[in-house]
């Protein structure tokens, strides 16, 4: 694992393929426990190409000058990340 809250990825390869290509993130948080937003598409080895864009919230725990995975909620769809987003905005207004 990293010990700088920016090294953190969610690339994954297997047998020289990239299967999960992190396209951005933002940090949201930062310190002991940090949480981050991951935008990234995964491989689909049958059509031999990348998915639509995908989102992942993970949080890190840093422990002994290292930070480890402790959670993660995976948006699954884009109509999903919307509503999200809807009923973040709503919330915020009030």
């Amino acid at each position: 694992m990293a010990s700088d809250a920016n090294d953190l990825t969610i690339n994954y390869e297997e047998e020289g393929v990239v299967i999960v290509k992190e396209l951005d993130k933002q940090l949201l948080s930062k310190g002991a426990w940090t949480t981050i937003i991951f935008r990234y598409q995964q491989w689909d080895r049958r059509k031999e190409e990348y998915g639509p864009d995908r989102f992942t919230i993970r949080r890190y725990q840093k422990r002994n000058g290292e930070y480890i995975p402790k959670s993660k909620f995976n948006i699954s769809s884009r109509d999903q990340a919307e509503k999200i987003i809807n009923a973040l905005q709503d919330w915020l207004k009030q």
